[in-house]
This record gives C-alpha cells, sequence and structure tokens, in this order.
C-alpha cells in the first residue's frame, strides 16, 4: 500500500476506548479533520464502517485476498472493511468522519470483502446516536439502537464507488497504464490511445483489466473520472467546469453518467458534500 508523505500524516491514535466486545459489537469514533489528512495503514481484528457527516474521504484498502482499491467515500455512502484488512484513510475535504467498529461476532455471514453501502436517512441518523451520550448511558437503549443499527447495515443497498488497483506484483503494462490515467483521466479517450503510450496492443490490455482487476476499461475508466470529480464537486466547482475537467462535451451527458453512478444529481451531491470549514475544526 502506497503511503502519501506530502500530507498531514495522523496515527491511528489510542482505540482502547472503542474496542467492541460481543457484548458491545458497535463502538462508533467520531472526530473532524481536516483537508489534506492521512490516517497511516492499519488494520484490525474487527470489521470497520468508514464514512463522514460532511467532506470527503478515501479509504485505500488492501484485503488479504483480491485487488487493492482506493474508495472515495462521500456522505452518502459508507465503506465496509472485513476485519484484518490493512486500510488507511486520507481526507480530500475537510470532513466528520464517524467509524463503526464492530465486532466479529456481528459480521454479517459472508461479509468478507469490502462493499460499498448506501447510507439512508435512517442509517445516519442511528449512526450519529449509536454510542454516544445518553445512548452509551442506558443499556437497553443502546442495545436496541445497535441492533437496528446492525439490521440497517445488513439491509443496505450496495454501489459500486470503487478504483481496484494493480497488485505490487502484477503486470508492469497494467500498473503503469493506471498510473497514468489516474494523474490524467482525460489525456487520451480510448484504451487503443493509450496502448500506443504504454507499448502493449489494446487487445492485451483489455485482458489484463479483466484478468486482474475483475472488470472492464471502460468501467474501471468511469469509476477513476468519478473519483476525480468528487472533489470538486464537494468545492463547489461548477458542474459545468467539473463536466469539462473529465472530458465530457455537455453537462447533461456529464450529469447522466453521474446520475447512473451515484444515484442523485451532482448538484445535489455538492450541497451534501460541502466540507466542514477548517475555522470550524479549530473551535471544536
Amino acid at each position: 500500500m502506497r503511503r502519501a508523505p506530502h500530507l498531514n500524516t495522523l496515527p491511528l491514535g489510542n482505540v482502547d476506548l472503542f474496542i467492541p466486545t460481543p457484548a458491545r459489537p458497535v463502538r462508533c469514533r467520531a472526530r473532524p479533520l481536516q483537508h489534506d489528512t492521512h490516517i497511516e495503514p492499519h488494520q484490525h481484528p474487527w470489521a470497520q464502517v468508514a464514512c463522514c457527516a460532511s467532506g470527503l474521504i478515501q479509504v485505500t484498502v488492501a484485503p488479504a485476498a483480491g485487488a487493492e482499491r482506493s474508495c472515495t467515500v462521500p456522505p452518502s455512502r459508507a465503506l465496509w472493511i472485513p476485519p484484518g484488512a490493512l486500510h488507511a484513510v486520507t481526507v480530500l475535504e475537510s470532513a466528520t468522519l464517524h467509524t463503526l467498529y464492530i465486532d466479529p461476532s456481528a459480521v454479517p455471514d459472508g461479509w468478507h470483502d469490502c462493499r460499498m453501502l448506501v447510507v439512508s436517512r435512517l442509517m445516519a441518523e442511528l449512526m450519529a446516536q449509536v454510542d454516544v451520550g445518553r445512548s452509551a448511558e442506558v443499556p437497553a437503549r443502546q442495545g436496541a439502537l445497535t441492533t437496528l443499527l446492525l439490521d440497517e447495515l445488513r439491509h443496505a443497498d450496495t454501489q459500486p464507488l470503487g478504483v481496484p488497483l494493480p497488485r505490487a506484483g502484477g503486470d508492469r503494462r497494467l500498473r503503469a497504464l493506471c498510473d497514468a490515467v489516474m494523474r490524467a483521466p482525460t489525456q487520451h479517450p480510448t484504451l487503443a490511445d493509450w496502448a500506443e503510450d504504454i507499448g502493449a496492443s489494446e487487445r492485451t490490455l483489455a485482458r489484463l483489466f479483466r484478468t486482474e482487476l475483475g472488470t472492464s476499461y471502460q468501467r474501471w475508466r468511469q469509476q477513476v473520472l468519478l473519483a476525480h470529480a468528487l472533489p470538486m464537486l464537494a468545492r463547489g466547482q461548477p458542474v459545468g467546469h467539473v463536466a469539462a475537467a473529465c472530458g465530457y462535451a455537455s453537462d447533461s451527458a456529464f450529469t447522466a453518467m453521474f446520475r447512473t453512478a451515484m444515484g442523485q444529481a451532482p448538484s445535489q451531491f455538492a450541497a451534501r458534500a460541502k466540507p466542514v470549514r477548517d475555522t470550524d475544526l479549530l473551535l471544536n
């Protein structure tokens, strides 16, 4: 997993107060974090749900099996991280980070891989209430909130919102292509154009995407474009500017792609993802 030396690196810190147990299977840790904060790669024996009430975060996960994945997580989504998976968090826009730690005894059957969950209004309210204030002091209330939250997580809709990355020992041509596209996703419109730069045939690169990343180049590039667009929208940049920066000829084409991927218009996303001001963070 790559580190980010240019960012404000933050250690995980003391989590002893938040360790889940079978008797108290869900613990919540909430904290405001400034833009460009990077929480170092770490892992733990319990599961985790990472989300933000405002702002925007990027979570990179390297599971024991499967491809490393970089996921951009807006307030409308939450990332499920299974027990033992190595992961790191980067704050793309100043955020209020909510982290749920979930005891292995409460992990749903078959949830061995990362998954992006759609955050319903009920889930968001439960995350804000569980394990804090009066809820933590009244066992019956805490138990009821925990049960309902776990049930809401199990039944949440899922949506692809992540960029799978080539493994360290994988094909160097695929790694070179992925690095180049993530640096400049609009430099070339087609895989054939990129193939000329990389020195491999279009057919070979298409096969590598399927075999090593489990997706097509077109779907992979769409996730890259979303990861490119989300921070700009969260900063309040006009939809037309973001659409052009992502290589779209019209606002309507970009909006259609965004609505299909995110379930909401870019303007709706921008309103909800409005980042916490750094001055507000300093006051907390």
